[in-house]
């Protein structure tokens, strides 16, 4: 069983998370603010965070910040900022999906599905496999990621995306399909959201960065 740490300084936010995540099987903690949240992910392992932005003591970007130094564990900010800016700002930290209060609870357990289940934790775990490309090595079973033999870390949002494009090598994939297929259900949002993680990972990708190339008027491909 998942387990999920809800993020927020409003109660009752809280209790109806609580309330359908426990209608979907989900084990959940919780915090009220965003100090709470990392000194609880420092002693305890969560599958999956859902954070509030604007709390005191400590706000979701922050936590979400000090939180990702430490653990890989996947975020979905709620916010009732729905800004694109607030929005990049918050893939660049490495946030997964994003919601915009009010928000219903039934989509936003459906993003919870989708992101849990591209971790792996609702499905079967699958055979090693490592995928190679001049000094790029990927290890799908242990999720770690290499370049020249040295260990990069990568957001899951970046992992994925280089998977993917990896395991579809000298295609030209289009935003929309990189969405669809990587997010895994209709994601409404701009997208924008693709070409700042491909930006990042290019930088994770040091003298790599140039397999990652850009297809104009369609999106972007992976280049052997």
């Amino acid at each position: 069983m998942a387990k999920i740490l809800i993020v927020d300084d409003e109660e009752m936010i809280r209790n109806v998370i609580k309330e359908y995540a426990a209608f979907n099987n989900y084990e959940t903690d919780e915090a009220a603010d965003g100090m709470e949240a990392v000194n609880k992910c420092l002693v305890n392992d969560y599958d999956l965070i859902i954070m509030d932005i604007m709390m005191p003591k400590l706000d979701g970007y922050t936590a979400c910040k000090q939180i990702k130094r430490d653990k890989d564990i996947p975020v979905i900010m709620l916010s009732a900022r729905g800004e694109e800016y607030d929005k990049l700002y918050g893939f660049e930290l490495g946030v997964d999906d994003y919601v915009v209060k009010p928000f219903s609870p039934r989509e936003l357990f459906a993003r919870v599905a989708a992101v849990l289940a591209r971790g792996g934790k609702n499905s079967e775990t699958k055979a090693e496999t490592v995928l190679r490309s001049e000094g790029i090595e990927v290890n799908t079973e242990s999720r770690t990621v290499t370049v020249d033999g040295e260990k990069v870390e990568l957001t899951l949002k970046e992992y994925e995306i280089l998977v993917y494009m990896m395991q579809n090598k000298n295609i030209a994939l289009s935003r929309d399909r990189l969405l669809s297929d990587i997010w895994g259900y209709e994601f409404y949002g701009d997208d924008r959201t693709i070409d700042t993680h491909i930006k990042n990972l290019r930088s994770r990708l040091g003298q790599y960065r140039d397999k990652i190339s850009t297809v104009r008027g369609i999106g972007y491909k992976f280049e052997e």
